[in-house]
């Protein structure tokens, strides 16, 4: 099997798989109680805390861990918007953002909530000019993706969220699909809150974190036993959190070399598709997370070549992972507006780390086949 699909998600590590291995077994205290047994526990999510606060340069009280990047993003739009129940009711977000962030603005909706989508242009870019007539005195926050999970354009979100501060408007951005990938420094990019998600860079799944600034305004989700500083109650994963925290060190330890790798197999990929003399287009942004293609070829269906090149061992994504069930054009490629043509011919290709020349000359090949013969 070529596995090409890692912006669905990644293997977990041996490193982070190793890092977890006691915390599943005789390391099985409670972090919460106050013997002896919870202490290992307890000093495990201390240090895995200061190693992603290291890694994206904020303060270990600046992190809180929640189950998911799903988590994050409900959090950082709900919990906000509970802290101002009965003030500012306008919420700011693009019309290409994740479905977590999407369908919760959705639900703010229902509840009375005016949400404005911002439009962008060819490459999934929005314009400073569109998000600065939006924002009014009835702006609570502004929420726009880091880097896009389908077409991997990778925003300036430092520019919207000097804008959103200039307004005195919270900003918040989810950076799923880039953390571990590219390098991440909250305070240059000056977010109030930012969402993640370990099995995207070779962590565990059901485990991931919310970066809150400190003195940003917001409410709690869960309530209970008064985990996280009475923040996000339920017993911590311990074993997904360390594991979380080694595999994010790991990518960090070496991003500059994998970004130079990804990018040499990517251009590889995209040369060859050319010296096939295939018809397509290359979506996104010149600047994309690394090793991320979203090509749209002329004529075909996406979902065909996604099973045809299931059949040949080698599997890619139609669009967002959380959504390839569904046969409907992508509301990103619709955004984009990718002409009619090569639209439903759309396929993610995301490589990663385990990926090498020979499997890309491969998947050059067999769509080289596929598209040759349904042409």
């Amino acid at each position: 099997m070529i596995y090409a699909d890692h912006a669905a998600t990644t293997m977990l590590s041996n490193q982070a798989k190793e890092a977890m291995l006691p915390w599943l077994c005789e390391e099985y205290g409670n972090p919460s109680t106050l013997y002896s047994l919870a202490r290992n526990p307890r000093k495990a999510i201390a240090d895995a805390r200061a190693i992603i606060a290291e890694a994206i340069e904020a303060d270990p009280d600046e992190i809180l861990f929640t189950s998911c990047g799903t988590e994050s993003d409900n959090w950082a739009l709900l919990g906000t918007t509970l802290r101002f129940p009965h003030q500012r009711k306008r919420i700011i977000t693009s019309c290409i953002e994740h479905h977590a962030i999407l369908h919760t603005c959705g639900f703010l909706e229902k509840l009375g909530y005016e949400v404005v989508y911002l439009p962008v242009d060819h490459s999934g870019s929005i314009k400073e000019s569109d998000l600065r007539n939006a924002i009014n005195d009835d702006t609570v926050l502004v929420s726009i993706m880091y880097a896009n999970n389908e077409i991997g354009t990778i925003e300036p979100v430092w520019e919207y969220s000097r804008i959103a501060h200039e307004h005195g408007v919270l900003f918040h951005t989810d950076a799923v699909q880039i953390m571990g990938h590219e390098h991440v420094r909250v305070h240059t990019i000056d977010v109030d809150m930012l969402s993640a998600s370990a099995h995207k860079f070779n962590g565990p799944k059901g485990v991931g974190f919310l970066y809150l600034k400190k003195g940003t305004p917001i409410e709690p989700l869960l309530h209970g036993g008064g985990q996280e500083k009475g923040m996000r109650s339920g017993t911590e994963n311990v074993a997904a959190i360390v594991g979380m925290a080694v595999a994010l060190q790991e990518h960090m330890q070496s991003i500059d070399e994998e970004q130079q790798y990804l990018e040499g197999l990517r251009h590889r990929l995209i040369c060859g598709l050319h010296s096939a003399s295939l018809d397509f287009t290359v979506n996104g942004a010149e600047k994309h997370v690394p090793g991320s293609i979203s090509i749209s070829f002329r004529g075909v269906e996406g979902e065909m070549l996604l099973h045809r090149l299931d059949l040949m061992g080698i599997a890619v994504a139609t669009g967002s992972a959380c959504n390839s069930k569904d046969t409907v054009l992508s509301h990103v490629i619709k955004a984009i507006a990718v002409p009619e043509a090569y639209a439903k011919g759309t396929i993610r290709i995301t490589l990663g780390m385990d990926n090498d020349e020979e499997q890309v000359d491969k998947i050059v090949a067999a769509l080289r086949r596929i598209l040759t013969r349904s042409l």
